[in-house]
């Protein structure tokens, strides 16, 4: 399988604490973590079992925050990483069509190039050229991976101008919709398979947002371990078309997460 521009190819945490959001996430997702060893930084891989049992996939980052980056305004977070043919030429377009640059373009040897960028709502993301061909299977396009990411949520400002501006960039195509009465339409982005959707933010969201959901295979397990865990329940289990649940939370240095499954008693 290979990534196309417009896949979602990596997902990162950025924490105060990268010990305790690993003793918080491991147990929860069956992460494991290693030193990336990249000088400069604490960065640390993560990676998931293969649900075939042929090893591992990496599916995400932790970065430890530092003094300067708080200072800076960083917070708990976590952010995607979308997949491009050419870094430069699409942060230059991302500019033009009223995105922002957050973080210039910079080349990570043996990773690959990146930016951090803003749409016009200001949510930030990054987008990235692998340094290689090697597929990522961060998001679960194929079929449900625990540990992996499931699905990739978008709540905008302005759900149209979203629409126009992602598909302009990355070729995602709206498949569809689902009707939530007075809080508009989920419309389901499509991009080869199925990879999330975008919705209007509501009124009682502080800000417009991406949000990744990671898939367990108990929910109500996960909501044992995040509440016993030190992390911060925020919705749910709520069902969702096609019988899984979800739940959003915090973990306990702050960063929302959102996580997909079966239930134990279904």
């Amino acid at each position: 399988m290979q990534n196309k521009h417009g896949d979602f190819v990596w997902y990162e945490l950025l924490t105060p604490d990268a010990n305790a959001a690993e003793a918080f996430y491991g147990p929860l997702l069956g992460w494991e973590f290693v030193d990336s060893k990249m000088p400069g930084i604490s960065y640390h891989l993560v990676s998931a079992a293969d649900v075939d049992g042929d090893g591992r996939h990496e599916v995400a980052g932790v970065m430890t925050l530092t003094p300067e980056m708080v200072e800076g305004g960083a917070r708990p977070v976590w952010l995607g990483y979308i997949g491009v043919d050419d870094v430069d030429s699409t942060v230059a377009s991302i500019q033009a069509s009223g995105g922002q640059l957050l973080m210039p373009a910079q080349d990570i040897p043996g990773v690959g190039r990146m930016a951090m960028v803003g749409d016009p709502d200001g949510v930030p993301f990054y987008v990235m050229t692998a340094a290689d061909d090697t597929p990522s299977y961060a998001f679960a396009a194929d079929k449900p991976r625990p540990g992996h990411c499931a699905w990739n949520e978008l709540n905008a400002t302005n759900q149209a101008g979203a629409w126009q501006f992602y598909q302009k960039h990355f070729g995602w195509q709206k498949d569809g919709e689902m009707d939530m009465g007075d809080m508009g339409t989920y419309d389901f982005i499509r991009h080869g398979g199925m990879i999330g959707a975008i919705m209007q933010k509501t009124p009682d969201m502080p800000m417009p947002t991406w949000s990744y959901y990671f898939r367990v295979t108990d929910i109500d397990a996960a909501v044992e371990h995040v509440k016993t865990a030190g992390g911060q329940l925020m919705h749910g289990p709520q069902e969702v078309p096609g019988g899984d649940h979800i739940i959003v939370g915090a973990d306990p240095q702050g960063a929302i997460f959102c996580l997909v499954g079966g239930r134990s008693a279904a």
